[in-house]
């Protein structure tokens, strides 16, 4: 699977190797969110895929949200938590749809993959690059404080609400599963999410300068997202 995958995305030109000490893309990261559970006997194939897209290619933030509605079938994810399994309610919601599923990506907070389907994550994340931004998100690092500067694009309209929202994730876990339909099984799993936590809002009228603590060592990024569980206008890791 890794072979495949890799050769997927490097075809569809997802480089690796930008750094930089300032807070700062060198490309708009796109946000691709996993509804995963260690219950699910579908989830490891698309939990792997998380893993592929969090070594070697800045340009994308994967992150893993462990839902708990199927903790009842014999094994408790301990990485699950209500508030996501109320976050993919909000994006089925928004979408129109009537059900959820494990697993589910959503990509850049509109576009929904349901199952592991690889080409079509990459593909909807090359379209996510090739789309013109619509906002700049910037910023630097001083003393556990991200100050945070959001600037509008000349000619681009903006949503009248949208939210800044800070993400913490673990990078990488083992789990030995002992019970449930993937007893048996160690799983790895890559940038599980430990808490998101709205920060702040604009209105998108003019230049949003705004600070953000980012203390202790958890890796931490922040998403530009449309009020109403909407796009995810801009994205930013903060360490």
């Amino acid at each position: 699977m890794r072979a495949v995958v890799a050769a997927i995305l490097m075809s569809l030109g997802m480089t690796a190797g930008l750094t930089g000490p300032a807070l700062a893309e060198d490309r708009p990261l796109v946000v691709v969110e996993l509804f995963t559970s260690q219950g699910c006997s579908s989830c490891p194939p698309a939990d792997g895929l998380i893993r592929e897209l969090a070594t070697g290619h800045p340009d994308v933030l994967p992150l893993a949200l462990h839902v708990d509605y199927w903790d009842y079938i014999g094994w408790e994810d301990k990485f699950a938590r209500p508030e996501h399994t109320k976050r993919q309610k909000a994006y089925a919601y928004a979408a129109g749809m009537r059900s959820i599923y494990t697993p589910q990506m959503v990509i850049g907070g509109v576009d929904h993959v349901i199952g592991y389907k690889p080409m079509a994550v990459a593909e909807t994340i090359a379209a996510h690059h090739m789309a013109a931004p619509r906002v700049v998100l910037t910023g630097a690092l001083e003393d556990g404080v991200a100050h945070l500067q959001a600037v509008p694009l000349e000619g681009e309209a903006l949503p009248a609400q949208m939210e800044a929202v800070l993400v913490r994730y673990t990078e990488h876990a083992a789990v030995r599963i002992t019970r449930g339909e993937n007893a048996g099984h160690t799983l790895d799993y890559a940038n599980i999410v430990t808490g998101m936590e709205v920060v702040g809002a604009w209105n998108g009228q003019a230049n949003w300068v705004f600070d953000v603590p980012v203390d202790g060592d958890t890796p931490a990024a922040i998403l530009l997202q449309t009020a109403g569980s909407g796009p995810i206008l801009a994205a930013l890791r903060l360490r």
